[in-house]
């Protein structure tokens, strides 16, 4: 329960927003690394350059980062919708075989039955 209402909380939205709280972390650590090594073949810039250049690299870098999960998420969603429909398909033609298979059982198990009897 939450402290503001008698909700409860749903926790698979909660460690979804925490696992991605620490994929954006982990993508601003990497962000500024990267800068802080793009800027080293720099050696004119100065302290401030330097600075700017490689928090303008960082943010770039989250940017693109975020830009690419969300291409990554939709192309994953496409996917999802098609194997589902594959998935559908698949199980209506197994229904259907099984249906032709007890349908064909029975009639033969009747004529079988018809002939037992004389006819």
């Amino acid at each position: 329960m939450t402290a503001m209402d008698n909700r409860p909380i749903d926790a698979g939205a909660l460690i979804n927003a925490l696992e991605g709280h620490l994929l954006i972390e982990a993508t601003r650590s990497e962000g500024r690394v990267e800068a802080d090594r793009f800027t080293g073949q720099f050696r004119w810039l100065t302290d401030t350059q330097r600075a700017e250049v490689e928090e303008r690299y960082a943010e770039e870098y989250l940017a693109l980062s975020r830009l690419s999960w969300q291409r990554t998420a939709r192309r994953g969603r496409e996917l999802r919708a098609e194997y589902e429909e594959a998935y559908r398909k698949l199980r209506r033609r197994v229904y259907a075989v099984c249906l032709l298979g007890i349908t064909l059982c029975t009639s033969a198990a009747m004529l079988v039955a018809s002939l037992g009897r004389g006819g």
